[in-house]
């Protein structure tokens, strides 16, 4: 569990430095990652990208709430296939409450996030109806904060 918590907060950590932090030697961090990602334990590694810092970058994300009508046998799953596999979609999840699905996509503009929903998304069978919010400004994603001063806000307190 120590490991797979330390590789979630920094994917990146060297193999050395984990065997440190662990009290374990090199050959056994390394065999122990590897049955993690053969298990599919370990889906992958990514960077958390602060996208309004990249110049020439004014892409889009939005997060779809979408009503659907299970399908006997499968429940919610068949659809929700269908949903990930469209490449603009970044995540689906199956929700409780007043929708089923909450789809995560991005796009370079809103007009082409609303293509998406109205000739891809809406037009499946089993999708009864969405509603589409638009994500203004992250503040926080994956545990990491955007944009954070480090700045030392505190009243300066002399004698």
């Amino acid at each position: 569990m120590e490991l797979i918590e330390l590789l979630e907060k920094n994917g990146r950590m060297e193999i050395e430095t984990i065997a440190t932090m662990l009290a374990m030697n090199k050959a056994e961090v390394e065999q122990s990652i590897s049955k993690l990602e053969k298990v599919k334990a370990i889906l992958g590694y990514s960077a958390i990208i602060d996208w309004s810092k990249v110049l020439d970058y004014e892409g889009v994300t939005a997060m779809i709430d979408v009503k659907v009508t299970p399908t006997r046998g499968v429940g919610f799953d068949k659809i929700a296939e269908r949903i990930y596999r469209f490449p603009e979609v970044k995540a689906v999840y199956l929700m409780s409450g007043a929708y089923d699905l909450s789809v995560s996509i991005e796009g370079k503009t809103m007009s082409e996030i609303s293509r998406f929903v109205s000739e891809k998304l809406s037009t499946l069978d089993s999708v009864i109806s969405t509603t589409t919010h638009f994500i203004m400004k992250k503040y926080k994603h994956d545990g990491v904060i955007f944009e954070h001063e480090d700045d030392d806000r505190r009243i300066v307190v002399s004698p």
